[in-house]
């Protein structure tokens, strides 16, 4: 059985361009190809492609189809490439912007978005040997930094990458990069990666691990209304790897991806045991009737710095009696979907009212009083917490 596939060309060449099928090339085609099988015709969609024929057995050939030839694709100078990825930068129209980005490879900080880029073989691209962390910037401050420095620090350790400055000076190096990009909003992405050195799969070839920083300012108005999610048939990461933060997140990604395909914001993972796990990319929490918040423990999940950080402040409710305790542990779908309020938690929603689970409806449907309680009380903690949560960027 063969298979069809187009490659995208600049642009298609002449007739008179194109040699016959014959010799080496024609061969593998005939090869390839079963007797009975045949092109389709060129169409508007695929005319100016190549068709990339595939066997069964993994052969595979080109069939020009007025496709371009090798010779076209220009050899481009430093200069020349630059040039181009700038170009390609000022017609890319999104919702996030990039103001500022450090990378220890060339040793200092960037603002063309153009000049952000890591070496192809860097570990953490073609290997997926990274670990990564975000803090939110909030009023010209760096919202609970320590905490997820540590966190990045132990999933370095897990993850066997050194660290190439001390914890201080990633700290320092840090804060410089969100002042030179003077976004007084938005957020603070940082990778450590085994480094740039070659494309074996161990690390050994790398002269030294990476560290890179990105400030990112998102253009899209801020929503807390309820959302609905289901439940994930991707299978959950194993606790090793869950519960660091890795730039492996193809599960997440396709987690997500069902998600939207199916009309919800995010997929519920559940452990290998079935209980209820955590989101793609947030923590998940529950009001139980019984005015109890509940929270699935750490020991397979992400330790989500924010989640933590509402655990603290929930606190509150419990003195004031409009909780009657806090709990972490297991909990089942038959629990959660049962629960007065659910909510989704993390660094890029801060605290989520989730109404409806499935096909069950969330308390009365609608975002419960706790939750909203807590988004707004972690809004004002962003804004005005103690310093152990507030680092203020000098601009």
């Amino acid at each position: 059985m063969a298979s069809l596939t187009f490659s995208p060309s600049r642009s298609a060449a002449k007739p008179a361009d194109r040699a016959p099928d014959s010799g080496p090339r024609a061969a593998l085609l005939k090869l390839s190809v079963p007797r009975d099988f045949k092109l389709p015709r060129a169409t508007a969609a695929t005319r100016g492609r190549t068709a990339i024929v595939r066997s069964c057995q993994g052969a595979q050939t080109l069939v020009d189809n007025g496709s371009q030839r090798a010779s076209d694709v220009p050899l481009l100078t430093f200069s020349e490439a630059v040039e181009r990825l700038q170009a390609k930068r000022r017609g890319w129209k999104g919702k996030q912007q990039y103001l500022a980005m450090y990378s220890s490879v060339f040793g200092g900080i960037v603002t063309d978005p153009a000049a952000m880029v890591i070496p192809m073989d860097d570990h953490m691209v073609h290997r997926g040997h990274g670990v990564f962390d975000t803090a939110a910037i909030m009023d010209g401050h760096l919202y609970e930094l320590d905490q997820h420095l540590d966190r990045i620090v132990r999933s370095a350790s897990m993850a066997k990458i050194s660290l190439p400055f001390d914890r201080e000076s990633i700290k320092r190096i840090l804060i410089r990069t969100v002042s030179a990009s003077k976004c007084r909003k938005g957020s603070l992405r940082y990778w450590l990666s085994a480094g740039p050195g070659d494309f074996q799969l161990s690390p050994s070839g790398c002269a030294e691990p990476a560290l890179y920083a990105i400030v990112i300012q998102d253009q899209s108005p801020f929503d807390s209304s309820g959302i609905k999610v289901i439940t994930s048939s991707v299978p959950i990461k194993p606790p090793q790897f869950a519960t660091m933060k890795s730039v492996n997140y193809l599960p997440n990604v396709l987690s997500k991806m069902e998600a939207e395909e199916n009309g919800a914001y995010a997929a519920i993972w559940l452990d290998n045991e079935g209980f209820i796990a955590e989101g793609p990319n947030m923590n998940v929490a529950f009001v139980t009737k019984e005015k109890e918040l509940v929270m699935p423990h750490f020991d397979k999940i992400l330790s989500g710095c924010t989640a933590k950080r509402v655990l603290t402040i929930a606190e509150a409710l419990v003195n004031e009696g409009k909780l009657q305790g806090i709990k972490l542990g297991n909990a089942t779908v038959e629990e959660g979907k049962a629960a007065e309020e659910m909510m989704l938690i993390g660094s890029g929603v801060l605290v989520r009212s989730v109404v409806q689970w499935d096909e069950q409806v969330i308390g009365n449907g609608k975002e419960g009083p706790v939750t909203q309680f807590l988004l707004n009380a972690i809004i004002e903690d962003m804004k005005s917490g103690p310093s152990t949560v507030r680092t203020p960027v000098p601009y």
